[in-house]
């Protein structure tokens, strides 16, 4: 193995080096597994990034930020609700005052609780579904874009889902109605970014996560079904194609890392299933 340069850390020599980047939904929720947002954060950081952590729990953030600071990595604290245009707009004023720019916007926030079937949907959830899942993308791209055309280069990432594409998710009877039409929202918006700002260098892209292994998509689902955990997480892990059951949160963050390298600097527009095949499964 090569020596490192004196004075050097791994990061300096990261895939993100130099490369500021906001995590939205940077925290996470009590459970047994890591989060798709602390995951992303902590690999970010780990490849040289200077990491913003959005989120509207404060506390849940700044464990996030002290996982990354005990790795020698770089993270700020910045809380907001990425549902209020205002806190969209101020997270990345704070960003790119404390760290000189914003290279990379790698969008997690998503909220599923509340939702139901057509027939019985209280119409005040759906609208707080859409708002969170696809308006939050939209504001959050709405403050970070004009930077990132003026310096002629950025990437954007959006943590979507297969449960715009596919049916019978976890094999609930609760259907992810509000969920499932936020998703695809905020696919359509994923495309449309990325025709958009091409010609000023942004890439736009998303990740859609079949069944993976984190607090909210199993302990919190779990607990709000009656079911223990166990039973739940085993119906998930029958549901998946791919032999060993449901991914991890790593698995999601390595893609996102892919995607915000220069490694994908050809590739925008893309909806990356991250599923374990299930999206191939039709109905």
């Amino acid at each position: 193995m090569a020596a490192q340069p004196e004075g050097e850390t791994p990061a300096a020599r990261g895939r993100l080096a130099g490369k500021v980047a906001m995590v939205t939904g940077a925290g996470q929720v009590a459970g047994q597994a890591i989060g798709n947002g602390r995951a992303t954060a902590l690999l970010f950081a780990r490849e040289g990034a200077s990491v913003a952590l959005v989120d509207r729990e404060h506390a849940a953030a700044e464990a996030t930020a002290s996982d990354i600071e005990a790795a020698g990595g770089t993270a700020t604290v910045i809380e907001g609700d990425v549902g209020v245009e205002d806190d969209c707009r101020t997270a990345v004023v704070t960003c790119r005052e404390r760290f000189g720019g914003l290279d990379i916007l790698h969008h997690n926030v998503g909220v599923a609780l509340g939702d139901g079937w057509c027939e019985t949907i209280d119409m005040s959830e759906w609208e707080r579904i859409m708002r969170v899942n696809a308006g939050g993308a939209l504001m959050m791209a709405k403050a970070a874009l004009p930077a990132m055309r003026q310096q002629g280069s950025g990437a954007i990432t959006h943590v979507s889902s297969i449960a715009a594409l596919v049916a019978g998710v976890g094999r609930t009877n609760n259907p992810p109605l509000a969920y499932k039409m936020s998703k695809a929202a905020l696919n359509a918006l994923t495309g449309s970014l990325a025709q958009s700002y091409a010609r000023h260098g942004v890439r736009v892209n998303a990740i859609l996560p079949g069944l993976i292994d984190t607090p909210m998509g199993v302990d919190t689902v779990a607990r709000a079904l009656g079911m223990p955990r166990e039973q739940y997480a085993a119906i998930r892990n029958e549901s998946v194609p791919l032999k060993g059951g449901m991914g991890s949160a790593w698995d999601v963050a390595y893609a996102a890392l892919f995607l915000a390298s220069d490694e994908a600097r050809f590739i925008t527009g893309v909806l990356l299933a991250v599923d374990g095949g299930q999206s191939t499964r039709v109905g």
